[in-house]
């Protein structure tokens, strides 16, 4: 008999906000895989080691998943995830495979999760708080109120389109790009605020545009609404 794949979305930092269930299933689990070389240097594993210091002791499964845009790379990263997980699936052993936010976000895992189900695997998706939401809380505001649209915008694809949309507007990973963004921003009638590191222990908050810095981290969230 096969084992089983769980994508465990921990949240965005905090180990406190990790749910109930993804706690239960990560101690039930026979193994666990991150998405990296090691897995000290893993933010989700690093995160969850936190709540659950025993996952220490279990068998750990390093998935390397390159941050590149390049299609044959990430075609060549994917084939060799499936194949890693895989195996262990074919071992009979359930895998808990963890992953920053929510696993339907914006994630890397999701690539291996939907080739392993194609592959006829049995998989779950299990629900973690989204960065977003997690950052409109710890700024202490509402996200969308009443007929309000949100949107969510991947803004290292560029953040033009989506910036003529009406509503909340959040901007993820924006990294390297964070010069261009803040300078759209600036010729806006919208205010920003930015959290970097949302609920880890270098977390950084800008409640301005003119307050964000010109370079950032990768896990830098930038909320846009109206004036």
């Amino acid at each position: 008999m096969t084992g089983k794949l769980y994508g465990i979305g921990v949240g965005p930092g905090d180990p406190e906000l990790l749910t109930l269930k993804a706690v239960r299933l990560i101690k039930e689990c026979d193994v666990i895989a991150v998405p990296g070389k090691q897995k000290e240097e893993t933010v989700a594993y690093k995160i969850v080691k936190q709540a659950v210091p025993e996952i220490a002791e279990k068998e750990c499964l390093e998935v390397d998943m390159p941050m590149t845009k390049d299609k044959e790379k990430l075609a060549q990263s994917h084939k060799a995830a499936f194949e890693k997980v895989s195996q262990v699936l074919d071992a009979g052993k359930n895998i808990a495979f963890l992953t920053l936010g929510d696993p339907c976000v914006y994630s890397t895992y999701i690539y291996i999760h939907q080739r392993i189900q194609q592959a006829g695997y049995e998989t779950e998706i299990v629900s973690g708080i989204p960065s977003f939401c997690a950052v409109s809380a710890r700024l202490n505001q509402g996200l969308v109120e009443r007929s309000e649209m949100l949107h969510v915008i991947p803004s290292s694809y560029g953040i033009e389109e989506g910036m003529k949309l009406s509503g909340t507007r959040v901007l993820m990973k924006a990294g390297k790009k964070m010069g261009q963004v803040k300078e759209q921003l600036k010729k806006m009638n919208v205010q920003a605020s930015m959290i970097e590191n949302c609920g880890m222990e270098n977390e950084k908050i800008y409640h301005s545009i003119e307050e964000i810095p010109e370079e950032a981290g990768y896990y830098s969230l930038i909320i846009v609404k109206e004036q």
